[in-house]
C-alpha cells in the first residue's frame, strides 16, 4: 500500500456532485446505502464499501477513475482506489 496518492492529477476541481441526493445506482434499483462518495473525475455519486452494493468501488472498477471523496456532512477526506490511501487536500 502506498503512503501517498499518485493520481492527484486526475482530480477535476470543477466536478460537482450529481443533482440527485443519494447513490444514483441504488436509486435506480430501489436499494439503500450507508454513506455517499463522489468520483473526483466525473462527479458520479455512489455508495461506500459499507453499503450492500458498494457502487463507488464498482464505479472505479468499471471506469478506472481512481479518486473518490466523502460527501458526508463534516467529512473532508479522499480515497485513492489504486494506491489504497486516504488523504485530505489542504485548501
Amino acid at each position: 500500500m502506498s503512503q501517498t496518492c499518485g493520481h492527484l492529477d486526475q482530480i477535476d476541481t470543477a466536478v460537482s456532485a450529481d443533482s440527485e441526493i443519494g447513490c444514483s445506482d441504488c436509486l435506480a434499483i430501489g436499494s439503500r446505502w450507508v454513506h455517499l462518495r463522489e468520483c473526483m473525475r466525473c462527479g458520479h455519486v455512489a455508495c461506500c464499501d459499507s453499503s450492500p452494493n458498494r457502487h463507488a468501488a464498482r464505479h472505479f472498477d468499471e471506469s478506472g477513475h481512481p479518486v473518490m471523496r466523502s460527501i458526508e456532512p463534516g467529512e473532508d477526506w479522499y480515497w485513492c482506489y489504486v494506491d489504497e490511501v486516504a488523504f485530505t487536500i489542504e485548501g
